[in-house]
Formats: structure tokens, C-alpha cells, sequence
């Protein structure tokens, strides 16, 4: 069994993840405000107050087998040595663009013809070696949509539940541009869809907490 001495803001935003909750949810599950689960999603280093240890205590306590599970595993992630890529080897990372336009996000319909992957998601790119994340995130997203954004915010990283790859998030402005299609290779489609309907797309347990914060605090 894992234990957590200490949790912060980056420990509950795993557990959450594992126990596949949004904002809201999380917050009715331990009984507190939307804004405190909101803020662990801002501030990975808080460390909550004894009492709200508790309560992650006794969520991470009463949580499914299969939770505990996904939720050790990420913690193991988070626990592993930087250095535990191989010598020589360089581990595979992607850009994804959040962008925003008013109350719409910017998503593109991949063509995958494994019926067990993602299908609609983010505008997203790989890291070459030697690149920087902000420009590979600007760059694929005109390639592939048309718009042109700029970066405003980095939502952190993760190994992609599905996918396997490192995964660095950023929250992007819309800038100008008419979403098109523009890689008819990889993409079936390209559309701004409401953010409140995200999850209608991307499944909710796919979808990076600190993503899903930002789609809640600015619908």
C-alpha cells in the first residue's frame, strides 16, 4: 500500500485523476470547495491544511481497488528518478495546445484505426530534440488547424494515460485564423466545440485535471 505522509497539491490532483473525477465532483466527494480543488491544480506544491489531510486521507482509504491502483501507479511516475531513461535514449514528448476562443476550445478528429485510442483531442506535436515545447505547440497547431495562437500558460506534464508518451500541456489564446483542416493525412476534421461539451469528445478520464479546471473556471 502507498502511503502519503504528506499530501500536496500535485499528491490529491493524482488522486482525483485515479478516482476519475472533474473539479466539481472531487469537491462533493471530499465535502469542500470547488476553488480549493482548483487551487491544488494552480499550486502542485500546496500543502493542504491537517484537516483537509485528513479527508484525502480517508478518500484515498475508501477508494476503489482499481483506483488505488491507477492511482499508485501514477505515483510511482511522479516518484521515478529523472535518469531512468535509458543511456543514449531520449523519451518521446508532445506539445498539446489547449486553445481557447471565448467560450469554445480547439480540437482535432484524428485517423486512428485503433478503435481502443483517442479519436478527437488537442492539436498536439513532438518535441524534436533540442526544440522548446511553447514553439512546437504554436507551430503544430497552424499546421494542423490554421490558427494561429499564441501561449499562455503551461498546465504541467504527464505520461498520457493512453498513449504512453510524455505529454507537456499548455493553455494557448486564440489569436486569428479560420479552423481547417490542414493535415487531410492525419486528421479527419478540425472544430471549435463548446468547453463544457469537451468531455463529449475526449473521454473524462483521459482528459488532464488541470485541463478540465481551466474548461470549468471559464465556462
Amino acid at each position: 500500500m502507498d502511503v502519503i505522509e504528506h499530501w500536496s497539491g500535485r499528491y490529491a490532483c493524482l488522486l482525483q485523476s485515479a478516482l476519475r473525477l472533474g473539479n466539481e465532483q472531487f469537491a462533493a466527494h471530499l465535502g469542500i470547495a470547488v476553488r480549493t480543488v482548483a487551487a491544488w491544480h494552480s499550486d502542485a506544491s500546496v500543502v493542504p491544511r491537517r484537516e483537509m489531510q485528513r479527508l484525502l486521507d480517508t478518500a484515498y482509504e475508501r477508494a476503489p481497488a482499481a483506483a488505488r491502483q491507477r492511482f499508485a501507479l501514477s505515483l510511482a511516475r511522479e516518484r521515478a528518478p529523472a535518469d531512468s531513461t535509458p543511456p543514449g535514449a531520449q523519451a518521446l514528448r508532445v506539445a498539446i495546445a489547449v486553445v481557447v476562443r471565448d467560450s469554445d476550445v480547439l480540437l482535432v478528429c484524428r485517423r486512428d484505426d485503433d478503435v481502443a485510442g483517442i479519436t478527437w483531442q488537442f492539436p498536439a506535436g513532438v518535441i524534436k530534440p533540442g526544440g522548446k515545447a511553447e514553439t512546437t505547440t504554436v507551430r503544430e497547431t497552424l499546421d494542423e488547424t490554421g490558427v494561429h495562437c499564441a501561449v499562455r500558460q503551461h498546465l504541467g506534464n504527464r505520461i498520457h494515460p493512453v498513449t504512453g508518451v510524455l505529454c507537456e500541456y499548455f493553455l494557448c489564446e486564440y489569436l486569428t485564423g479560420e479552423a481547417t483542416n490542414s493535415d487531410a493525412v492525419e486528421n479527419i476534421d478540425v472544430m471549435w466545440v463548446p468547453r463544457k461539451s469537451v468531455p463529449r469528445f475526449i473521454p473524462i478520464d483521459t482528459i488532464f485535471p488541470p485541463i478540465l479546471a481551466v474548461l470549468e473556471e471559464q465556462t
